[in-house]
């Protein structure tokens, strides 16, 4: 396989940041999506600024050459009910069908310190702690699965820094105790080197149960500050733990992380995700550094 069947997209959040709106409060939605054009992409996740009305942003992302791939779903399953989760899921996906996405991303934000500013990351981030945690999260998960499943879309849960889901043990059980017809994960490479676990070696385990797949790369010198100085997510993002792959301040081995991918029957998107101050990191800027570099490692 020689990537024939991956697209590369980009994610809004590089533009003005969902958990802080401040942090790029400044550009518009007709801004984002053309400098993601602009920059050589051909897809993207939906942000906070984009209409939602589908015949007006269909019309603003054709006018562009861009198509919707994802968008990140909030799942509470820990704090609210399941008939609650459903309805708030099904009319995501109501609206991702409409725009022809095929995939349903999002994490477990009902119990998690990723959106907390005063909270560190590491010692606050959310748990599942009995037998009995676990089976109604992944119960929940399977149904929801389900629906997305028998509508021609996947369901791509996220693990993602400060939830129940963080670790590799984690994304372990979570792949075990689910039907892997109806969860898949979305892998993020930036997630997994922040929680202290090897990217590549990730990847490797879960490419076959992937769905979609988020890249970034970290600042060491960063993540080393959210240790010792126990800062919460949202600072560390702040603080540019964060950055883009081909930025030569970050460390992730992404030649290894694109052989993993090119030996895969991997077929889908691989999205630029690399949330950082838009006032310190220009978006167009970082963007084209990215998407030169992917294009180095894949040809596409």
């Amino acid at each position: 396989m020689n990537f024939e069947n991956i697209k590369l997209g980009v994610a809004p959040i590089n533009w003005t940041n969902d958990d802080m709106p401040e942090l790029g409060g400044e550009n518009t939605f007709e801004q984002c999506v053309s400098e993601m054009a602009l920059a050589g992409f051909t897809g993207c996740e939906v942000g906070n600024k984009f209409p939602r009305d589908t015949g007006i942003l269909k019309k603003a992302l054709g006018l562009r050459g861009l198509q919707i791939c994802n968008q990140w779903n909030s799942y509470e399953l820990t704090t609210k009910s399941l008939d609650e989760n459903k309805k708030n899921f099904i009319q995501l996906l109501d609206f991702l069908e409409t725009m022809g996405a095929k995939v349903i991303g999002g994490g477990e934000t009902g119990n998690s310190c990723q959106g907390q500013m005063n909270v560190p990351v590491f010692e606050g981030k959310g748990m599942l702690h009995t037998n009995e945690d676990w089976k109604n999260f992944s119960q929940g998960l399977n149904e929801l699965g389900k629906i997305a499943r028998d509508r021609g879309m996947k369901l791509a849960f996220h693990h993602h820094m400060g939830t129940c889901v963080q670790t590799i043990a984690e994304t372990d059980r979570l792949m075990n105790e689910t039907d892997p017809e109806n969860v898949y994960l979305n892998y993020d490479c930036g997630h997994f080197f922040f929680a202290g676990e090897d990217p590549v070696a990730a990847l490797k385990k879960y490419i076959g149960r992937t769905a979609h797949i988020h890249l970034k790369d970290v600042r060491p010198n960063v993540l080393q500050r959210v240790h010792d100085e126990k800062l919460s997510f949202l600072t560390a993002v702040k603080q540019g733990v964060f950055t883009v792959p081909g930025d030569s301040e970050g460390c992730i081995d992404f030649p290894s992380l694109f052989e993993v991918i090119r030996s895969s029957d991997y077929n889908g998107w691989i999205v630029l995700e690399a949330e950082q101050d838009p006032a310190k990191a220009n978006p167009l800027e970082y963007a084209i550094i990215a998407r030169k570099f992917f294009r180095s490692l894949t040809g596409i």
